[in-house]
């Protein structure tokens, strides 16, 4: 049996998948299942109402889960194939800018309400006004992280893509605390943060694309044969 996965998340995925080992259950339907959850999701956020919003934050949580799933089933039964692998991908990219498409959305639509006129943050009052458009580009650039660290990994292995964890949690495990950002109302401030940080981040891992591909091609230096003396 492969070793145990390094993050919380990656264990209980383990723990939710072993009763499907042996059943004709493959990873292709668990992403299916991933795929269908992560549209609802981005489309309850993109409702802005409070309680839709927490449930989007709810479904995000699950989401992310079965996204571990499917790769742990593929491990452990070795049903993986090629075309899974870049199915998953998609689905992680079609998700992904969706759901910040769908939290742009919802931000904008919260904002137009009287109700919600009060949360748009003091520093920036006008930010709902373009929360969709700030969406979308933190969206887009999460993908665009997603490919590079494919294209990456494809190069330098999975040690070249390896992401900071402290105590079994992953930089990218910051979303599972979206059911506290919905239910105390800072879904507008979080999303400015990801419009900001997620093309900051982008930009930071297309410099370390280019360093990787730079080195794939730098030809190896010639070895001196320096003739030996008599």
């Amino acid at each position: 049996m492969p070793p145990k996965p390094r993050t919380w998340d990656g264990r209980l995925a383990r723990q939710m998948i072993l009763p499907l080992v042996s059943t004709p259950v493959t990873p292709n339907h668990l992403t299916t299942v991933r795929l269908i959850v992560g549209l609802a999701c981005a489309w309850a956020f993109s409702l802005g109402g409070y309680g839709w919003t927490n449930l989007g934050a709810l479904l995000l949580v699950l989401s992310n889960v079965i996204d571990h799933a499917d790769g742990e089933l593929a491990r452990l039964s070795g049903k993986s194939s090629r075309f899974g692998h870049f199915y998953d991908l998609a689905a992680d990219s079609l998700v992904t800018v969706l759901l910040f498409v769908g939290i742009g959305a919802g931000v904008a639509h919260i904002a137009d309400t009287p109700a919600g006129a009060h949360l748009a943050p003091h520093f920036a009052p006008h930010f709902p006004h373009y929360a969709t458009a700030a969406g979308t580009l933190a969206g887009i650039s999460v993908a665009a992280i997603f490919f590079m660290r494919m294209r990456i990994e494809e190069i330098a292995g999975k040690a070249g893509t390896a992401q900071p964890s402290w105590g079994g949690f992953e930089l990218e495990d910051i979303l599972y605390l979206m059911p506290l950002v919905t239910l105390f109302q800072g879904l507008q401030s979080f999303l400015m943060l990801a419009a900001i940080g997620a093309p900051a981040f982008a930009l930071w891992i297309t410099f370390d694309y280019f360093r990787v591909m730079r080195r794939r091609v730098t030809p190896a230096a010639p070895v001196s044969k320096t003739p030996s003396r008599p």
